[in-house]
């Protein structure tokens, strides 16, 4: 599996996890206390849809742009992220719909191990102080950033899975980090071809005894091992009420990517996972 964000900018992939990315921002927010939010892999922070990369694939026109064709309930937090920079012919990345919910005294520290891709991500964010952008390793600066002194916070854990082992490296990433932080909130995603990924990164969980994990995944496409037929995430420590409003996605996600083989589902992890 090779996920670089730049070929599948806005697909449904990206409107998935970008979703419940910003439900995890709104809990965030709830509260008057700063929050972090580290991003492992961070990317560009901005996608030009008319890019060559955007182009080869064609992939935003069947994602975002179906959703905004016709925004469906259950969306309507994501669309209001998105919607801006598509009409400018853009899709924000994590860290630009991170950054766009920062209040004065949160912050985001984004790791890009690229190094053009490094200098982009940068560019995009050299105004915002609350934005610090790392040129590392981003299994490598996990352990080095947490805990924060915030206490309050999010690990969003969203690598390009060039690397065989980039699931087994995750999951131990995962362990290493909620042992070192037990409070905070981590949100990791995966690209599903077959059940593999999903299944080692929660295997790993499961092993290390850390309970109360919830697991979410939409299916555009039937699973053949072949094609990318969909995502899913695993969440450490999610919020209340995370799995109805997951739930309220992917109703939604099916009203705006209408087949036979779209379906989502939600539900927790046990420790013999």
């Amino acid at each position: 599996m090779n996920y670089r964000h730049a070929y599948h900018a806005g697909n449904h992939t990206e409107v998935f996890k970008h979703a419940a990315l910003v439900l995890l921002l709104e809990h965030l927010r709830q509260k008057p206390k700063p929050f972090v939010v580290l991003d492992t892999h961070a990317g560009l922070g901005l996608y030009d849809l008319k890019s060559v990369e955007a182009g080869k694939t064609g992939e935003a026109a069947d994602g975002v742009g179906a959703v905004l064709a016709r925004p469906p309930e259950g969306l309507a937090a994501y669309v209001a992220a998105v919607q801006p920079y598509v009409e400018r012919g853009l899709y924000p990345g994590s860290p630009a719909i991170v950054a766009d919910r920062l209040r004065d005294g949160d912050r985001l520290a984004a790791c890009e191990l690229h190094p053009e891709d490094a200098l982009v991500l940068r560019a995009n964010f050299r105004r915002d102080r609350r934005v610090a952008v790392h040129h590392r390793d981003g299994y490598e600066a996990l352990p080095a950033l947490i805990p924060p002194p915030e206490r309050r916070g999010l690990v969003f854990l969203d690598p390009p899975y060039e690397a065989r082992d980039e699931a087994e490296r995750l999951g131990r990433a995962l362990v290493a980090a909620v042992g070192k932080w037990p409070t905070g909130i981590y949100a990791a995603w995966y690209p599903i071809k077959d059940e593999t990924i999903g299944r080692t990164i929660a295997a790993a969980l499961g092993a290390a005894g850390i309970a109360g994990c919830l697991r979410a995944e939409f299916l555009r496409h039937p699973i053949d091992g072949e094609r990318l037929a969909g995502s899913g995430m695993l969440f450490v420590n999610p919020p209340w009420r995370l799995d109805e409003g997951l739930g309220q996605v992917m109703d939604g996600l099916a009203r705006a990517f209408p087949s036979p083989a779209a379906r989502g589902r939600v539900g927790w992890l046990t420790t013999r996972e």
